[in-house]
């Protein structure tokens, strides 16, 4: 290496990003639902890859099989609440974890991971590139995700 000669990071380019994505599938059966969250926030935003560059959308997209199978610790069971607002005069809505894992399994892991990436315009680019899927059957067979162990 030449001493005199900087060296420069590589940054990543949209294009480059489009043409490097790939899907992966996780099974969620049994996982903890905030480290099962993480993970997958940071494969959506490309932070698992050596070229991660902040401003550009160079993650890849993950599909989620078995989202009602996700566990979580401690007294969260019976004291995690999800909120959310009707739009009507006192139409603050409050839903149970329990019953949410009943009716919605899916909303269940979208909003941790949801909550775990960078509340910017990019966000929403990201999120598009998430699928979830409460059974082990899945339609995303054309994306031929590579499965992933956790």
């Amino acid at each position: 290496m030449n001493p005199k000669k900087k060296q420069e990071t590589k940054l990543l380019t949209k294009e480059e990003a489009l043409s490097k994505r790939k899907w992966y599938l996780f099974d969620a059966s049994g996982k903890i639902l905030g480290r099962f969250a993480s993970e997958i926030a940071k494969v959506l935003r490309g932070k698992h890859k050596p070229e991660f560059t902040p401003h550009v959308d160079g993650g890849d997209g993950v599909v989620i099989i078995n989202a009602e199978k996700i566990r979580v610790t401690g007294a969260k069971e019976a004291q995690k609440i999800y909120r959310y607002h009707t739009g009507a005069m006192s139409g603050m809505r409050e839903v149970p974890y329990h019953t949410m894992k009943a009716r919605k399994p899916e909303y269940i892991l979208w909003h941790a991971i949801k909550g775990m990436m960078p509340k910017t315009r990019l966000t929403e680019a990201q999120m598009v590139k998430l699928r979830i899927f409460a059974g082990e059957k899945h339609n995303m067979q054309a994306q031929q995700p590579i499965s992933v162990e956790m």
